[in-house]
């Protein structure tokens, strides 16, 4: 269970039911753009997309201002086939912050290829019901935010973020149903789909849970207890490659060295020089497109 100064919230009187901080931006540049009524439009599309992800409550627990979940969403825009209708790519990253430091980890890191909606007049007050799809646009930002707490919850605590993957499997088949795509198993291997399968395949619970032993044993002890947390981190990537051999390329296995790889080459950084080259041939071995930022564990 994440850390929230509950009672503290309370006697101020300042609860705060959403979850997530998440800093929105969209770059429609790639489009045309002739009057100040389409500037307008799109500047009501990042509005209401910014609503949704500050505002949508998720949980019961209470969330101080600094508490919530730290996250942004950049949005790229390429196309717009038909009237109020736009296809692109959305960047989504999840940050959690390292105690004893002022460091801020990346935990998510999530390129979202498939990024398509249609927001014409009748849609653009974002209805939102978890038990029946209503758009593909608040199904993916509802997608994003429930992997945001899932991801984060399970960085606190062990499988802490099991409710929240369950709810996603939910927003998953109903979209599923209603739109395919990437919202499917036929999906390419790092779509929507294959985060929410990762999440709840039981394969892939050592992966879960060595994210928390990471997280909270490692990196939020790695100023106090160094070479220990180094050993935890060497151990859980281990355990990935492990994982990797029944499951090679899978989705949380790319994306964890997108996020990870620089942080890990820094952790490393003042490691006996043995340790660093275990680490650089594990990791090159599973996330080869990271391998000119994993050399530098070698030099």
């Amino acid at each position: 269970m994440r850390i929230l100064l509950t009672l503290l919230a309370l006697s101020f009187g300042q609860v705060f039911g959403q979850e997530l901080q998440c800093k929105v931006r969209l770059n429609y540049s790639q489009l045309s753009v002739n009057t100040s009524g389409d500037r307008e439009v799109f500047a009501e599309i990042e509005n209401a997309i910014n609503d949704f992800m500050n505002n949508q409550k998720w949980t019961n627990d209470i969330y101080g201002q600094g508490e919530k979940i730290r996250c942004s969403l950049n949005i790229n825009l390429i196309r717009s086939p038909a009237q109020y209708t736009y296809t692109g790519t959305a960047q989504f990253q999840v940050i959690r912050p390292v105690y004893g430091s002022t460091y801020e980890s990346i935990i998510f890191n999530f390129l979202d290829r498939n990024f398509e909606f249609s927001f014409a007049p009748e849609n653009r007050q974002m209805l939102f019901n978890e038990q029946a799809f209503t758009s593909n646009l608040t199904s993916m930002l509802a997608f994003y935010s429930l992997t945001a707490l899932a991801i984060d919850y399970d960085s606190f605590s062990r499988m802490g973020g099991n409710p929240f993957v369950d709810r996603l499997y939910n927003i998953v088949s109903l979209a599923g149903t209603a739109v395919g795509g990437p919202w499917k198993s036929e999906a390419d291997i790092r779509d929507r789909y294959w985060v929410m399968e990762n999440l709840r395949n039981q394969q892939f619970v050592s992966f879960r849970e060595g994210f928390y032993n990471y997280h909270r044993l490692a990196l939020d002890n790695l100023t106090t207890e160094p070479a220990e947390s180094r050993k935890i981190i060497s151990d859980y990537l281990e355990a990935i490659r492990n994982l990797n051999t029944l499951r090679p390329g899978a989705t949380l296995i790319n994306l964890f060295f997108d996020a990870k790889s620089e942080e890990i080459v820094n952790v490393f950084s003042d490691a006996p020089k043995k340790e660093k080259e275990a680490v650089y041939k594990i990791c090159a071995g599973m996330s080869p497109d990271k391998t000119e930022i994993l050399r530098r564990l070698l030099q």
